[in-house]
Protein backbone atom coordinates (compact mmCIF):
# COMPACT_ATOMS: atom_id res chain seq x y z
CA UNK A 1 0.00 0.00 0.00
CA UNK A 2 1.11 3.57 -0.67
CA UNK A 3 -0.09 6.23 1.79
CA UNK A 4 -0.15 9.77 0.43
CA UNK A 5 -1.23 12.95 2.21
CA UNK A 6 -2.71 15.98 0.51
CA UNK A 7 -1.44 19.54 1.03
CA UNK A 8 -2.34 22.98 -0.23
CA UNK A 9 -4.30 26.17 0.39
CA UNK A 10 -7.88 26.09 1.64
CA UNK A 11 -10.55 25.62 -1.05
CA UNK A 12 -8.04 24.59 -3.72
CA UNK A 13 -9.90 21.32 -4.26
CA UNK A 14 -7.89 18.74 -2.30
CA UNK A 15 -10.94 16.81 -1.10
CA UNK A 16 -12.60 17.04 -4.52
CA UNK A 17 -9.51 15.61 -6.20
CA UNK A 18 -9.41 12.73 -3.70
CA UNK A 19 -13.10 12.07 -4.33
CA UNK A 20 -12.59 12.03 -8.10
CA UNK A 21 -9.69 9.58 -7.76
CA UNK A 22 -11.33 7.22 -5.27
CA UNK A 23 -15.07 7.73 -5.53
CA UNK A 24 -15.08 8.43 -1.77
CA UNK A 25 -15.72 11.81 -0.17
CA UNK A 26 -13.06 12.09 2.58
CA UNK A 27 -14.81 14.60 4.86
CA UNK A 28 -16.56 12.72 7.67
CA UNK A 29 -17.93 15.36 10.05
CA UNK A 30 -21.40 16.91 9.69
CA UNK A 31 -19.89 20.36 10.24
CA UNK A 32 -17.43 19.76 7.39
CA UNK A 33 -20.27 18.85 5.06
CA UNK A 34 -22.39 21.79 6.22
CA UNK A 35 -19.58 24.33 5.80
CA UNK A 36 -17.95 22.72 2.77
CA UNK A 37 -14.63 22.97 4.60
CA UNK A 38 -12.21 20.26 5.66
CA UNK A 39 -11.57 20.54 9.39
CA UNK A 40 -10.34 17.11 10.40
CA UNK A 41 -8.28 14.44 8.71
CA UNK A 42 -10.16 12.50 6.05
CA UNK A 43 -9.39 9.11 4.53
CA UNK A 44 -10.08 7.48 1.17
CA UNK A 45 -8.49 4.80 -0.97
CA UNK A 46 -8.43 3.23 -4.38
CA UNK A 47 -6.49 0.89 -6.62
CA UNK A 48 -4.41 2.15 -9.56
CA UNK A 49 -2.63 -0.25 -11.91
CA UNK A 50 -2.85 -3.02 -9.31
CA UNK A 51 -1.46 -0.85 -6.49
CA UNK A 52 -3.35 0.21 -3.40
CA UNK A 53 -3.33 3.94 -2.64
CA UNK A 54 -4.62 5.39 0.62
CA UNK A 55 -5.05 9.17 0.87
CA UNK A 56 -4.94 11.20 4.07
CA UNK A 57 -6.80 14.38 3.21
CA UNK A 58 -5.78 17.33 5.38
CA UNK A 59 -7.41 20.69 6.08
CA UNK A 60 -6.03 23.72 4.26
CA UNK A 61 -7.28 26.53 6.53
CA UNK A 62 -4.64 28.18 8.70
CA UNK A 63 -6.68 27.52 11.86
CA UNK A 64 -6.32 23.78 11.32
CA UNK A 65 -2.61 23.54 10.55
CA UNK A 66 -2.09 21.33 13.64
CA UNK A 67 -4.53 18.80 12.15
CA UNK A 68 -2.77 19.06 8.80
CA UNK A 69 0.59 18.32 10.41
CA UNK A 70 -0.84 15.29 12.24
CA UNK A 71 -1.82 13.86 8.85
CA UNK A 72 1.39 14.64 7.00
CA UNK A 73 3.79 13.74 9.83
CA UNK A 74 3.86 9.92 9.47
CA UNK A 75 3.49 9.64 5.66
CA UNK A 76 6.26 9.30 3.05
CA UNK A 77 4.71 11.26 0.17
CA UNK A 78 2.47 14.27 -0.55
CA UNK A 79 0.06 15.23 -3.30
CA UNK A 80 0.28 19.03 -3.34
CA UNK A 81 -2.74 20.83 -4.82
CA UNK A 82 -2.60 24.37 -6.25
CA UNK A 83 -5.67 25.96 -7.88
CA UNK A 84 -5.25 27.56 -11.29
CA UNK A 85 -7.85 30.16 -10.29
CA UNK A 86 -5.81 31.55 -7.36
CA UNK A 87 -2.30 30.26 -7.86
CA UNK A 88 0.23 30.12 -5.06
CA UNK A 89 -1.38 31.32 -1.79
CA UNK A 90 -0.29 31.89 1.86
CA UNK A 91 -1.32 28.43 2.99
CA UNK A 92 0.40 26.94 -0.03
CA UNK A 93 3.58 28.51 1.30
CA UNK A 94 2.98 27.30 4.85
CA UNK A 95 2.10 23.79 3.74
CA UNK A 96 5.23 23.63 1.58
CA UNK A 97 7.34 24.85 4.51
CA UNK A 98 5.79 22.12 6.65
CA UNK A 99 6.34 19.40 4.06
CA UNK A 100 9.97 20.42 3.58
CA UNK A 101 10.56 20.74 7.32
CA UNK A 102 9.23 17.22 7.78
CA UNK A 103 11.71 15.96 5.22
CA UNK A 104 9.06 14.72 2.77
CA UNK A 105 10.86 14.72 -0.57
CA UNK A 106 8.39 12.66 -2.61
CA UNK A 107 5.94 15.26 -3.90
CA UNK A 108 3.47 15.32 -6.78
CA UNK A 109 1.91 18.71 -7.63
CA UNK A 110 -1.60 18.74 -9.10
CA UNK A 111 -2.95 21.98 -10.61
CA UNK A 112 -6.67 21.94 -9.86
CA UNK A 113 -9.46 23.97 -11.49
CA UNK A 114 -7.50 24.16 -14.73
CA UNK A 115 -10.83 24.17 -16.58
CA UNK A 116 -11.71 27.49 -14.92
CA UNK A 117 -8.49 29.47 -15.47
CA UNK A 118 -5.22 29.38 -17.38
CA UNK A 119 -2.89 27.19 -15.26
CA UNK A 120 0.33 28.79 -16.59
CA UNK A 121 0.80 31.24 -13.70
CA UNK A 122 0.19 28.55 -11.11
CA UNK A 123 2.62 26.20 -12.84
CA UNK A 124 5.28 28.94 -12.97
CA UNK A 125 4.87 29.63 -9.24
CA UNK A 126 5.23 25.92 -8.50
CA UNK A 127 8.35 25.66 -10.68
CA UNK A 128 9.99 28.44 -8.67
CA UNK A 129 9.45 26.60 -5.39
CA UNK A 130 9.53 22.95 -6.45
CA UNK A 131 11.68 22.81 -9.58
CA UNK A 132 12.11 19.02 -9.46
CA UNK A 133 8.57 17.99 -8.59
CA UNK A 134 6.36 16.53 -11.34
CA UNK A 135 3.36 18.78 -12.15
CA UNK A 136 0.12 17.53 -13.67
CA UNK A 137 -3.29 19.06 -14.38
CA UNK A 138 -6.15 17.80 -12.25
CA UNK A 139 -8.46 17.85 -15.25
CA UNK A 140 -6.51 14.89 -16.66
CA UNK A 141 -7.18 12.14 -14.13
CA UNK A 142 -5.37 9.53 -16.18
CA UNK A 143 -2.23 11.67 -16.03
CA UNK A 144 -2.70 12.13 -12.26
CA UNK A 145 -3.01 8.37 -11.79
CA UNK A 146 0.08 7.73 -13.92
CA UNK A 147 2.09 10.23 -11.90
CA UNK A 148 0.87 8.66 -8.65
CA UNK A 149 2.14 5.29 -9.82
CA UNK A 150 5.47 6.87 -10.80
CA UNK A 151 5.64 8.61 -7.41
CA UNK A 152 4.99 5.33 -5.61
CA UNK A 153 7.80 3.68 -7.57
CA UNK A 154 10.28 6.25 -6.27
CA UNK A 155 9.46 5.76 -2.60
CA UNK A 156 11.97 3.44 -0.86
CA UNK A 157 10.56 0.18 0.42
CA UNK A 158 9.81 0.28 4.17
CA UNK A 159 11.40 -2.04 6.73
CA UNK A 160 8.59 -4.47 7.50
CA UNK A 161 10.68 -6.15 10.20
CA UNK A 162 11.31 -2.93 12.14
CA UNK A 163 9.98 -2.19 15.62
CA UNK A 164 6.40 -0.94 15.45
CA UNK A 165 5.55 2.64 16.37
CA UNK A 166 2.06 3.52 15.18
CA UNK A 167 1.28 7.22 15.63
CA UNK A 168 -2.41 7.40 16.50
CA UNK A 169 -4.58 9.91 14.66
CA UNK A 170 -8.04 8.66 15.70
CA UNK A 171 -9.51 6.74 18.63
CA UNK A 172 -13.09 5.59 18.95
CA UNK A 173 -15.22 2.73 20.20
CA UNK A 174 -17.35 0.24 18.29
CA UNK A 175 -20.20 -1.53 20.02
CA UNK A 176 -19.31 -5.15 20.57
CA UNK A 177 -15.68 -4.62 19.61
CA UNK A 178 -14.34 -1.99 22.00
CA UNK A 179 -11.57 0.51 21.35
CA UNK A 180 -10.24 1.05 17.85
CA UNK A 181 -7.36 3.36 16.96
CA UNK A 182 -6.17 4.29 13.49
CA UNK A 183 -2.88 5.56 12.13
CA UNK A 184 -0.34 5.32 9.36
CA UNK A 185 2.05 2.41 9.92
CA UNK A 186 5.36 3.69 8.57
CA UNK A 187 7.50 0.65 9.45
CA UNK A 188 7.15 -2.84 10.89
CA UNK A 189 4.27 -5.30 10.87
CA UNK A 190 1.16 -5.57 13.03
CA UNK A 191 -0.42 -8.98 13.70
CA UNK A 192 -3.55 -10.13 15.46
CA UNK A 193 -2.53 -11.43 18.88
CA UNK A 194 0.48 -9.10 19.16
CA UNK A 195 1.10 -7.24 22.38
CA UNK A 196 1.57 -3.50 21.95
CA UNK A 197 2.64 -0.98 24.56
CA UNK A 198 0.94 2.29 25.43
CA UNK A 199 1.56 4.47 28.49
CA UNK A 200 3.58 1.75 30.22
CA UNK A 201 0.92 -0.97 29.82
CA UNK A 202 0.54 -3.76 27.31
CA UNK A 203 -2.55 -4.45 25.24
CA UNK A 204 -3.40 -7.35 22.93
CA UNK A 205 -4.40 -6.73 19.31
CA UNK A 206 -7.75 -8.48 18.98
CA UNK A 207 -8.42 -7.37 15.41
CA UNK A 208 -6.93 -5.49 12.46
CA UNK A 209 -8.40 -3.70 9.47
CA UNK A 210 -6.83 -1.93 6.55
CA UNK A 211 -9.04 -0.04 4.10
CA UNK A 212 -12.12 -1.52 5.90
CA UNK A 213 -10.98 -5.09 5.27
CA UNK A 214 -10.23 -7.44 8.16
CA UNK A 215 -6.62 -8.61 8.17
CA UNK A 216 -4.55 -11.04 10.21
CA UNK A 217 -1.49 -8.85 9.66
CA UNK A 218 -0.69 -5.42 8.23
CA UNK A 219 2.78 -4.42 7.03
CA UNK A 220 4.14 -0.94 6.37
CA UNK A 221 3.43 1.36 4.72
CA UNK A 222 -0.31 1.14 5.44
CA UNK A 223 -3.33 2.72 6.98
CA UNK A 224 -4.28 0.49 9.89
CA UNK A 225 -7.21 0.24 12.28
CA UNK A 226 -6.28 -1.64 15.45
CA UNK A 227 -8.86 -3.14 17.80
CA UNK A 228 -7.36 -3.41 21.30
CA UNK A 229 -8.42 -5.51 24.25
CA UNK A 230 -8.65 -3.82 27.65
CA UNK A 231 -7.99 -0.20 26.59
CA UNK A 232 -10.56 2.57 27.03
CA UNK A 233 -10.72 4.81 23.95
CA UNK A 234 -10.58 7.85 26.24
CA UNK A 235 -7.12 6.81 27.41
CA UNK A 236 -5.52 7.03 23.96
CA UNK A 237 -5.79 9.65 21.27
CA UNK A 238 -4.06 11.65 18.59
CA UNK A 239 -0.36 12.06 19.31
CA UNK A 240 -0.14 8.85 21.32
CA UNK A 241 1.58 5.72 20.04
CA UNK A 242 1.23 1.96 19.98
CA UNK A 243 4.63 0.31 19.85
CA UNK A 244 6.67 -2.84 20.21
CA UNK A 245 7.06 -3.48 23.97
CA UNK A 246 10.49 -2.69 25.36
CA UNK A 247 11.82 -1.41 22.03
CA UNK A 248 11.26 2.31 22.58
CA UNK A 249 12.40 4.83 25.19
CA UNK A 250 10.15 7.68 26.20
CA UNK A 251 12.18 10.85 26.40
CA UNK A 252 11.35 14.34 27.59
CA UNK A 253 14.63 15.91 26.45
CA UNK A 254 16.31 15.59 23.05
CA UNK A 255 19.12 17.18 21.09
CA UNK A 256 18.16 18.01 17.51
CA UNK A 257 19.68 19.54 14.41
CA UNK A 258 17.80 22.66 13.35
CA UNK A 259 17.00 23.90 9.87
CA UNK A 260 15.95 27.51 10.49
CA UNK A 261 16.53 30.86 8.78
CA UNK A 262 16.41 32.91 11.98
CA UNK A 263 16.85 32.60 15.73
CA UNK A 264 14.21 30.45 17.38
CA UNK A 265 11.88 31.61 20.15
CA UNK A 266 12.37 29.75 23.40
CA UNK A 267 8.84 28.30 23.48
CA UNK A 268 7.42 26.49 20.47
CA UNK A 269 5.37 23.40 19.60
CA UNK A 270 7.07 20.26 18.30
CA UNK A 271 5.09 18.40 15.62
CA UNK A 272 6.39 14.87 15.09
CA UNK A 273 4.39 11.88 13.92
CA UNK A 274 0.82 12.80 14.85
CA UNK A 275 1.91 14.50 18.09
CA UNK A 276 1.97 18.21 18.90
CA UNK A 277 3.89 18.89 22.12
CA UNK A 278 4.96 22.24 23.62
CA UNK A 279 8.74 22.47 24.00
CA UNK A 280 11.30 24.79 25.53
CA UNK A 281 14.17 25.45 23.14
CA UNK A 282 17.78 25.87 24.24
CA UNK A 283 20.03 26.83 21.30
CA UNK A 284 23.26 24.84 20.85
CA UNK A 285 24.85 26.45 17.81
CA UNK A 286 23.30 24.86 14.72
CA UNK A 287 21.54 22.40 17.03
CA UNK A 288 19.18 22.79 19.98
CA UNK A 289 18.05 21.01 23.08
CA UNK A 290 14.30 20.55 23.37
CA UNK A 291 12.60 20.00 26.70
CA UNK A 292 9.23 18.40 25.96
CA UNK A 293 6.07 19.03 27.95
CA UNK A 294 5.44 15.28 27.87
CA UNK A 295 7.70 12.35 26.95
CA UNK A 296 7.58 10.84 23.46
CA UNK A 297 9.06 7.60 22.04
CA UNK A 298 11.70 9.09 19.74
CA UNK A 299 14.75 7.73 17.99
CA UNK A 300 17.81 9.16 16.33
CA UNK A 301 16.92 10.26 12.80
CA UNK A 302 13.27 11.08 13.54
CA UNK A 303 12.18 14.19 11.65
CA UNK A 304 9.73 16.83 12.84
CA UNK A 305 9.15 20.55 12.86
CA UNK A 306 8.91 23.40 15.32
CA UNK A 307 5.98 25.75 14.96
CA UNK A 308 5.01 29.04 16.54
CA UNK A 309 1.21 28.72 16.72
CA UNK A 310 0.81 32.33 17.83
CA UNK A 311 2.41 33.59 14.61
CA UNK A 312 1.09 30.72 12.42
CA UNK A 313 4.70 30.17 11.46
CA UNK A 314 6.76 27.07 10.71
CA UNK A 315 9.86 28.02 12.70
CA UNK A 316 12.21 25.18 11.80
CA UNK A 317 12.61 21.61 10.66
CA UNK A 318 14.42 19.32 13.07
CA UNK A 319 16.12 15.93 13.04
CA UNK A 320 16.64 14.03 16.28
CA UNK A 321 20.33 13.58 17.10
CA UNK A 322 20.23 12.20 20.66
CA UNK A 323 17.37 10.99 22.85
CA UNK A 324 19.52 10.62 25.99
CA UNK A 325 21.59 13.81 25.90
CA UNK A 326 24.12 14.53 28.67
CA UNK A 327 23.31 17.18 31.30
CA UNK A 328 24.56 20.72 30.72
CA UNK A 329 25.24 21.68 34.32
CA UNK A 330 29.00 22.36 34.15
CA UNK A 331 30.40 25.66 33.02
CA UNK A 332 31.12 25.47 29.31
CA UNK A 333 29.05 22.27 28.87
CA UNK A 334 26.63 23.90 26.43
CA UNK A 335 29.47 25.19 24.23
CA UNK A 336 31.16 21.79 24.26
CA UNK A 337 27.90 20.07 23.39
CA UNK A 338 27.30 22.47 20.50
CA UNK A 339 30.72 21.55 19.11
CA UNK A 340 29.94 17.83 19.46
CA UNK A 341 26.66 18.24 17.59
CA UNK A 342 28.13 20.44 14.86
CA UNK A 343 28.82 17.32 12.79
CA UNK A 344 25.08 16.66 12.65
CA UNK A 345 25.25 13.36 14.49
CA UNK A 346 25.60 12.16 18.05
CA UNK A 347 27.89 9.45 19.34
CA UNK A 348 26.37 6.52 21.23
CA UNK A 349 26.72 6.54 25.02
CA UNK A 350 29.92 4.94 26.32
CA UNK A 351 27.84 2.64 28.50
CA UNK A 352 24.27 1.52 27.94
CA UNK A 353 22.12 -1.59 27.98
CA UNK A 354 21.90 -3.29 24.60
CA UNK A 355 18.12 -2.87 24.41
CA UNK A 356 18.45 0.83 25.25
CA UNK A 357 20.92 1.38 22.40
CA UNK A 358 18.50 -0.27 20.02
CA UNK A 359 15.62 1.83 21.36
CA UNK A 360 17.66 5.00 20.93
CA UNK A 361 18.45 4.17 17.33
CA UNK A 362 22.13 3.23 17.72
CA UNK A 363 23.78 0.03 16.58
CA UNK A 364 24.71 -2.45 19.31
CA UNK A 365 28.49 -2.18 18.88
CA UNK A 366 31.14 -2.34 21.58
CA UNK A 367 32.36 -4.54 24.41
CA UNK A 368 29.61 -6.68 25.97
CA UNK A 369 29.56 -6.69 29.77
CA UNK A 370 26.54 -8.73 30.77
CA UNK A 371 23.50 -6.92 29.39
CA UNK A 372 25.57 -3.77 28.93
CA UNK A 373 27.52 -2.52 25.91
CA UNK A 374 30.53 -0.35 26.75
CA UNK A 375 33.18 1.55 24.83
CA UNK A 376 36.40 -0.48 25.22
CA UNK A 377 38.61 2.58 25.82
CA UNK A 378 36.18 4.00 28.37
CA UNK A 379 36.03 0.64 30.15
CA UNK A 380 39.83 0.34 30.24
CA UNK A 381 40.02 3.82 31.74
CA UNK A 382 37.53 2.90 34.47
CA UNK A 383 39.59 -0.19 35.34
CA UNK A 384 42.60 2.06 35.86
CA UNK A 385 40.58 4.53 37.95
CA UNK A 386 39.10 1.88 40.25
CA UNK A 387 42.11 0.89 42.42
CA UNK A 388 43.08 4.55 42.73
CA UNK A 389 39.59 5.46 43.91
CA UNK A 390 39.49 2.57 46.40
CA UNK A 391 42.94 3.42 47.78
CA UNK A 392 42.05 7.09 48.16
CA UNK A 393 38.82 6.26 49.97
CA UNK A 394 40.52 3.68 52.19
CA UNK A 395 43.17 6.21 53.21
CA UNK A 396 40.46 8.64 54.27
CA UNK A 397 38.48 5.88 56.02
CA UNK A 398 41.30 3.74 57.38
CA UNK A 399 39.24 1.64 59.78
CA UNK A 400 36.27 1.04 57.48
CA UNK A 401 35.49 -2.45 56.23
CA UNK A 402 36.04 -1.22 52.69
CA UNK A 403 34.60 1.19 50.18
CA UNK A 404 30.82 0.73 49.77
CA UNK A 405 29.82 -0.49 46.33
CA UNK A 406 27.40 2.37 45.80
CA UNK A 407 30.03 4.92 46.79
CA UNK A 408 32.45 3.43 44.27
CA UNK A 409 29.74 3.40 41.60
CA UNK A 410 29.12 7.10 42.13
CA UNK A 411 32.84 7.87 42.20
CA UNK A 412 33.32 6.11 38.84
CA UNK A 413 30.06 7.54 37.40
CA UNK A 414 28.78 4.10 36.45
CA UNK A 415 25.06 3.81 35.60
CA UNK A 416 24.46 0.64 37.63
CA UNK A 417 26.08 -1.03 40.64
CA UNK A 418 26.22 -4.45 38.92
CA UNK A 419 28.91 -3.05 36.65
CA UNK A 420 31.27 -2.60 39.63
CA UNK A 421 31.76 -6.32 40.18
CA UNK A 422 32.53 -6.79 36.47
CA UNK A 423 34.99 -3.90 36.64
CA UNK A 424 36.88 -5.44 39.61
CA UNK A 425 37.59 -8.72 37.84
CA UNK A 426 41.36 -9.26 37.71
CA UNK A 427 42.50 -5.97 39.28
CA UNK A 428 43.29 -7.23 42.78
CA UNK A 429 40.18 -6.08 44.63
CA UNK A 430 37.42 -8.13 46.22
CA UNK A 431 33.79 -7.53 47.12
CA UNK A 432 32.48 -8.75 50.48
CA UNK A 433 29.37 -7.72 52.39
CA UNK A 434 28.66 -4.86 50.00
CA UNK A 435 32.11 -3.24 50.20
CA UNK A 436 35.24 -3.24 48.03
CA UNK A 437 38.66 -3.76 49.58
CA UNK A 438 42.05 -5.25 48.96
CA UNK A 439 42.39 -8.82 50.29
CA UNK A 440 44.35 -9.07 53.54
CA UNK A 441 43.89 -5.41 54.43
CA UNK A 442 45.74 -4.57 57.69
CA UNK A 443 44.86 -2.27 60.55
CA UNK A 444 46.21 1.29 60.56
CA UNK A 445 49.21 1.73 62.96
CA UNK A 446 47.28 3.60 65.65
CA UNK A 447 44.66 0.82 65.88
CA UNK A 448 47.22 -1.95 65.54
CA UNK A 449 49.14 -0.68 68.58
CA UNK A 450 46.02 -0.49 70.74
CA UNK A 451 44.91 -3.99 69.71
CA UNK A 452 48.36 -5.37 70.58
CA UNK A 453 47.84 -4.06 74.12
CA UNK A 454 44.47 -5.84 74.38
CA UNK A 455 46.04 -9.02 73.02
CA UNK A 456 48.67 -8.89 75.79
CA UNK A 457 45.96 -8.59 78.44
CA UNK A 458 44.03 -11.51 76.96
CA UNK A 459 47.16 -13.64 76.69
CA UNK A 460 47.38 -13.47 80.48
CA UNK A 461 43.64 -13.84 81.17
CA UNK A 462 41.93 -15.09 77.99
CA UNK A 463 38.34 -14.59 79.19
CA UNK A 464 38.74 -11.32 81.13
CA UNK A 465 37.39 -8.95 78.46
CA UNK A 466 38.62 -5.34 78.79
CA UNK A 467 36.16 -2.96 80.41
CA UNK A 468 34.66 -0.06 78.49
CA UNK A 469 36.89 2.42 80.29
CA UNK A 470 40.01 0.51 79.33
CA UNK A 471 38.97 0.38 75.68
CA UNK A 472 38.18 4.09 75.75
CA UNK A 473 41.64 4.90 77.09
CA UNK A 474 43.10 3.00 74.14
CA UNK A 475 40.79 4.93 71.70
CA UNK A 476 39.16 1.66 70.65
CA UNK A 477 35.61 2.63 69.83
CA UNK A 478 32.99 0.53 68.01
CA UNK A 479 34.49 1.21 64.56
CA UNK A 480 38.03 0.37 65.66
CA UNK A 481 36.88 -2.82 67.36
CA UNK A 482 34.90 -3.80 64.21
CA UNK A 483 38.04 -3.30 62.14
CA UNK A 484 40.04 -5.52 64.53
CA UNK A 485 37.35 -8.23 64.32
CA UNK A 486 37.39 -8.07 60.49
CA UNK A 487 41.17 -8.42 60.61
CA UNK A 488 40.62 -11.55 62.78
CA UNK A 489 42.67 -10.05 65.60
CA UNK A 490 39.78 -10.05 68.09
CA UNK A 491 36.47 -11.86 68.51
CA UNK A 492 33.24 -9.99 69.21
CA UNK A 493 31.18 -11.60 71.96
CA UNK A 494 28.64 -8.80 72.47
CA UNK A 495 28.48 -5.02 72.07
CA UNK A 496 31.67 -3.66 73.58
CA UNK A 497 32.83 -7.14 74.66
CA UNK A 498 35.82 -8.60 72.80
CA UNK A 499 38.12 -11.57 73.41
CA UNK A 500 41.05 -13.09 71.54
CA UNK A 501 40.84 -14.44 68.04
CA UNK A 502 40.66 -18.08 69.28
CA UNK A 503 38.20 -17.43 72.13
CA UNK A 504 35.50 -19.84 70.97
CA UNK A 505 37.87 -22.76 70.41
CA UNK A 506 39.60 -22.27 73.78
CA UNK A 507 36.28 -21.91 75.61
CA UNK A 508 34.91 -25.12 74.07
CA UNK A 509 38.04 -27.04 75.11
CA UNK A 510 37.79 -25.87 78.75
CA UNK A 511 34.04 -26.48 78.99
CA UNK A 512 34.59 -30.00 77.65
CA UNK A 513 36.45 -30.83 80.88
CA UNK A 514 33.44 -30.02 83.09
CA UNK A 515 30.88 -32.55 84.26
CA UNK A 516 28.05 -32.48 81.75
CA UNK A 517 25.64 -30.73 81.85
CA UNK A 518 27.00 -27.59 83.53
CA UNK A 519 25.56 -24.31 84.74
CA UNK A 520 26.51 -20.72 83.85
CA UNK A 521 28.13 -20.35 87.25
CA UNK A 522 30.27 -23.47 86.71
CA UNK A 523 31.29 -22.19 83.27
CA UNK A 524 32.15 -18.79 84.71
CA UNK A 525 34.47 -20.32 87.32
CA UNK A 526 36.10 -22.68 84.81
CA UNK A 527 36.81 -19.79 82.42
CA UNK A 528 37.86 -17.43 85.21
CA UNK A 529 35.59 -14.67 83.93
CA UNK A 530 32.55 -12.63 84.82
CA UNK A 531 28.89 -13.05 84.05
CA UNK A 532 29.23 -10.08 81.61
CA UNK A 533 31.41 -12.34 79.44
CA UNK A 534 30.16 -15.82 80.29
CA UNK A 535 26.50 -15.34 79.34
CA UNK A 536 27.01 -13.91 75.80
CA UNK A 537 29.94 -16.31 75.22
CA UNK A 538 27.71 -19.32 75.97
CA UNK A 539 24.93 -17.89 73.78
CA UNK A 540 27.39 -17.58 70.91
CA UNK A 541 28.52 -21.19 71.45
CA UNK A 542 24.85 -22.22 71.34
CA UNK A 543 24.41 -20.49 67.97
CA UNK A 544 27.51 -22.24 66.67
CA UNK A 545 26.04 -25.55 67.93
CA UNK A 546 29.08 -26.23 70.03
CA UNK A 547 26.88 -26.33 73.13
CA UNK A 548 23.26 -27.26 73.66
CA UNK A 549 21.06 -25.54 76.22
CA UNK A 550 18.50 -27.69 78.03
CA UNK A 551 15.14 -26.70 79.47
CA UNK A 552 16.54 -26.19 82.99
CA UNK A 553 19.17 -23.71 81.73
CA UNK A 554 22.15 -26.06 81.91
CA UNK A 555 24.33 -26.78 78.88
CA UNK A 556 26.16 -29.71 77.34
CA UNK A 557 29.17 -29.51 75.04
CA UNK A 558 28.32 -31.21 71.74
Amino acid sequence: MHVIATAGHVDHGKSTLVQRLTGMWPDRLAEEKRRGLTIELGYAWTEIDGRQFAFVDVPGHERFVANMLAGVGPVPAVMFVVAATEGWMPQSEEHLAAVQALGVSHILVVISKADLADPAAAIAAVRQRLPNAPVVLGTDLDAVRAQLVALASRIPAPDVDADVRLWVDRSFTIRGAGTVVTGTLAAGTLRVGDELEHAGRRYVVRGLESLTRAQTSVSAVARAAVNLRGLDHRDIGRGDTLRTPGAWLDTAEVDVSVRASEALPRNLVLHIGSAAVPVHVRPLGAAARLRLARPLPLRIGDVGLLRDPGRHLIAAGISVLDVRPPPLRRRGAARQRAEELASGRATPPVCARANELRAMGFGVNGLRVGEWVVDPDWWAGKRQETPVAVQRWSTEHDIAAGMPLETLRQELELPAVELVAELLDGIGLVVADGVVRRPGATLPPRVDEAVRTVEKWLAAEPFRAPEAEQLSELNLGPRELAAAVRAQRLTRIADGVVLGADAFDRAAEILQTLAQPFTVAEAKRALNTTRRVAVPLLEQLDKQRRTRRTADGTRTVI
